[in-house]
């Protein structure tokens, strides 16, 4: 019997999103193309496979005990194919699906796609959500190339590598009638707070550091995203504690100033993961690697 091979991605998508509109959004396909491949799916493996409930789409008995020798069999032909192919960055045409936390789309991204432009302008970038779980992104069943933030407890299947390591700044308005050129500690408790709160788990870090060192914060409003914070900070005598990295960019902003942390408030890691099947891949390798570029120049910037 023959097999179409191409159909075993969308099964192992649709193991993971339980929904065929976030499934299809996540392969880039139409709905009604990824329908077609489901109900392909299910003749060729002679089973329902999942099944329409409520909140979506649940496995069947058979999907549950085939999925992980099919994601090792996708693994593993990755490995063979994509491991013998040459790879030349200034003519290859790929698309990367990549899930880079909002810190990493800020701080990094812009480096990446400049030098992507440069040097592989036939490689495209597909940007989807990093999410407040890693299963969420794709990288678990290698649909994402790449998961790029905090990485906290990832499934065995995925290979993490340090990228860099940033530490904690405060930013306030530059005529800000309560702070000079340092922030106190009594100040800092003194004032309201803008919160950022981006999906994953850098939130909860920067939470416990406040806790372990006993200061407290009067969160005046919380938003999602890091971009939001310069207008509502340059407007209020708010004060906004954010990724050191960050506060070197906002710092040219000359409605505001960056000022250090009341206290040492530690530092946080940036990470890359990606699914093992992509070990091998000379593409996947490249781009690892021109990532990995971005971070240290980024680093080498701040130490200037």
């Amino acid at each position: 019997m023959r097999y179409d091979l191409n159909l075993l991605p969308v099964f192992l998508t649709l193991m993971e999103e339980r929904n065929v509109t976030r499934a299809a959004e996540r392969l880039g396909m139409t709905q009604p193309a990824l329908s077609n491949a489901l109900a392909r799916l299910r003749d060729m493996l002679q089973d329902p496979l999942f099944i329409r409930e409520r909140y979506g789409m649940q496995p069947t008995e058979k999907a549950e005990a085939m999925a992980p020798g099919i994601a090792a069999a996708i693994a593993e032909l990755d490995q063979l194919v994509l491991g013998q192919q040459a790879f030349d960055p200034a003519k290859a045409e790929r698309l990367f699906i990549l899930a880079p936390n909002s810190y990493v789309e800020f701080v990094l991204l812009p480096g990446i796609v400049a030098k992507l432009s440069e040097r592989a302008p036939g490689i495209r970038l597909r940007l989807v959500p990093f999410g407040a779980e890693l299963a969420e992104t794709g990288v678990s069943s290698g649909a994402t190339a790449m998961v790029l933030g905090r990485i906290v407890d990832p499934a065995e299947n995925l290979v993490v590598q340090p990228l860099m390591e940033d530490g904690l700044a405060c930013v306030v308005r530059a005529d800000h009638p309560l702070v000079n050129k340092r922030i106190s500690r009594q100040q800092y408790e003194q004032l309201r707070h803008v919160n950022v709160l981006p999906p994953g788990r850098l939130r909860a870090g920067l939470f416990q550091t406040l806790q372990r060192e006993g200061l407290r914060r009067e969160v005046a409003i919380s938003v999602t995203h890091f971009m939001a914070v310069p207008e509502l900070v340059a407007a209020t005598d708010y004060c906004a504690t954010l990724p050191a990295q960050i506060c070197r960019h906002l710092a040219r902003d000359a409605r505001l100033k960056v000022l250090a942390a009341p206290v040492d408030l530690g530092t946080f890691p940036v990470q890359m993961a990606w699914h093992v099947r992509y070990r091998h891949d000379p593409a996947h390798q490249w781009l690892r690697e021109l990532v990995a570029e971005v971070a240290r120049e980024t680093v080498a910037v701040k130490a200037k």
